[in-house]
């Protein structure tokens, strides 16, 4: 494999080559020589496994063998909940081979949100570790379609343990053969006047995820991958299982928590030679008094995905390390959309240039190609094979990003004279923090159970570590009076009802919210207020 190289002639010369049938298990996983390392895994405990794709192959097929024993049958959604663990890899292979439609999601979510998308969904069972099963009591007698529940690592009543399902399971498996536009991955992106939508992917997609792993994530024979995405997002889906796993690539997983010094220390110790972070960690390990010294000589190639990272942070990289962080942009309804590629110039601030099989463009309101330097909507070409089907039973949502052949990402941008795409701004209320995508719905929404909180409006505040923190501007009920103790018990609330990546780490009370004629709150103001203080 070579990286992109000429991008002109690569750009204008590739094809996605999307066969009519396919099963990443079976065409992919399957077929790589089973004597190949696939995977080093750290636990937090320290415990470490090296696993080959000969073991990947016959866990997932145990695994298949065993949901095909509960009874689970292709096209059937499937959640899973699992954390760092290489069962999660498993499982999902598994899940392809089946032909059911997995839904990977963070163990981080709390029971109101697990509630909305087995129910949603309409998920027939759920595989779990530990860290969600408390959650997920509170609310299974209320999902009456979620009749299995499959638990790793531990025992539970009235739960089935993955231990004993898999254990009795047989290693042979004959995988479904799954056409390329059947369903594979149901992922929910974050919604912002309404509930989460979910982006219903097919067997296509996994075979297009091949493309950002080539030219984006520049893989070579022998490299050794750290993408330190958390399982149940879109860009795990893509960077630490299908990407990586369509060359053959040996993927480093560590189980826990990000820690600078001890983040530094894994990269050298293991020898990671591409290393993938969220913009935060750069951020953070900038800042980190370690980074100076640090054994970082195995690393050839670094990526940030998941916002604008800062250039002053890039180029501390540079200095101290000679690495460049190459930018990516991309979205869970599609894939790496823009990207800075090795052998391309990078311009500090630019998102790079479309990746190659991705016709983007900046459009107007009528669909219309903008001349360079003009402002307009980031657009796709709707006959991408890794572009959603669609929003799972919400036909309304899916027809308002779509316009005439293109998908609208719902980011502002600008093209250079030189195709050089350049980040504008959301056209919607999305936030982006430390990576993650929150709509101010599922925020307020929380918010109004709390009986101090009346009404609610959710909005960005610029952060120097997560590039934006989430800020709650909160009108009081009648029986409570503002204070910083009101603010921690707030707070707290929402951490015990949400996704705690989710919580406003600032609050302000207020005495009324700017709103339209109609009555709709005006987000726009407040952020403009945010973005005054900033500026002034």
């Amino acid at each position: 494999m070579a990286n992109i190289g000429d991008y002109a002639t690569t750009y204008e010369n590739f094809e996605w080559e999307t066969p009519e049938r396919f099963n990443f298990g079976r065409d992919v996983i399957d077929a790589l020589p089973e004597d190949r390392p696939a995977m080093i895994w750290l636990g937090v405990d320290g415990d470490e496994r090296h696993l080959t794709f000969g073991d990947f192959s016959r866990l997932s097929n145990k695994f298949a063998n065993a949901a095909r024993d509960l009874g689970i049958e292709r096209g059937d959604r499937v959640m899973v909940t699992l954390g760092k663990v290489p069962e999660w890899h498993a499982v999902l292979l598994g899940l392809l081979k089946l032909g059911a439609i997995a839904i990977p999601s963070s163990p981080m979510l709390r029971a109101g949100d697990l509630k909305f998308r087995t129910e949603h969904s309409g998920a027939v069972a759920l595989i779990s570790g530990p860290e969600s099963v408390e959650e997920i009591e509170k609310v299974r007698d209320e999902v009456p379609n979620l009749q299995h529940l499959v638990l790793l690592g531990e025992e539970w009543e009235g739960w089935e343990s993955y231990e004993t399902l898999v254990d009795d399971a047989s290693e042979d498996f004959t995988a479904e053969d799954t056409a390329s536009d059947e369903g594979a991955f149901l992922l929910y992106t974050s919604g912002t006047t309404k509930h989460p939508k979910g982006a219903l992917h097919t067997h296509g997609y996994t075979h297009a995820k091949r493309m950002q792993a080539r030219y984006w994530l520049d893989l070579q024979e022998d490299d050794r991958l750290w993408c330190t995405a958390a399982s149940g997002w879109g860009k795990t889906v893509w960077n630490v299982f299908l990407g990586p796993w369509s060359w053959g690539t040996e993927l480093f997983m560590h189980e826990a928590a990000f820690d600078p010094a001890e983040r530094l220390d894994l990269i050298g110790r293991y020898g990671i030679t591409v290393l993938c972070q969220a913009p935060t960690e750069y951020r953070v390990l900038a800042n980190a008094p370690e980074l100076e010294g640090a054994d970082l000589s195995s690393v050839r190639h670094a990526l940030s995905a998941g916002e604008p990272l800062n250039a002053p942070v890039i180029e501390r990289w540079k200095e101290l390390h000679g690495l460049t962080i190459y930018d990516g942009y991309g979205q869970t309804e599609n894939t790496l959309l823009v990207g800075n590629f090795p052998g391309v110039e990078v311009r500090p601030g630019s998102m790079g240039k479309p990746s190659p099989g991705c016709d983007v463009r900046i459009i107007d309101e009528d669909g219309n190609e903008l001349s360079p330097g003009e402002p307009g909507d980031i657009a796709l070409s709707r006959d991408n094979p890794a572009l959603m089907q669609g929003y799972w039973e919400q036909p309304e949502e899916t027809e308002d990003v779509m316009l005439g052949d293109y998908y609208l990402t719902g980011d502002r941008g600008r093209r250079d004279e030189d195709g050089y795409i350049w980040f504008v701004g959301r056209s919607d209320d999305v936030i982006l923090s430390a990576g993650y995508r929150i709509g101010p719905f599922e925020i307020e929404d929380v918010l109004i159970g709390h009986p101090a909180v009346a009404e609610s409006a959710v909005v960005p505040v610029p952060d120097e570590e997560r590039g934006n923190v989430v800020k709650a501007y909160v009108v009081l009920t009648a029986d409570y009076d503002p204070s910083d103790e009101l603010i921690g018990e707030i707070q707290d609330y929402c951490k015990s009802e949400t996704a705690p990546y989710k919580y406003p780490r600032q609050i302000e009370f207020i005495e009324e919210l700017p709103k339209t004629a109609s009555g709709k709150i005006r987000r726009v103001e407040l952020r403009q207020r945010e973005e005054a203080k900033t500026t002034g």
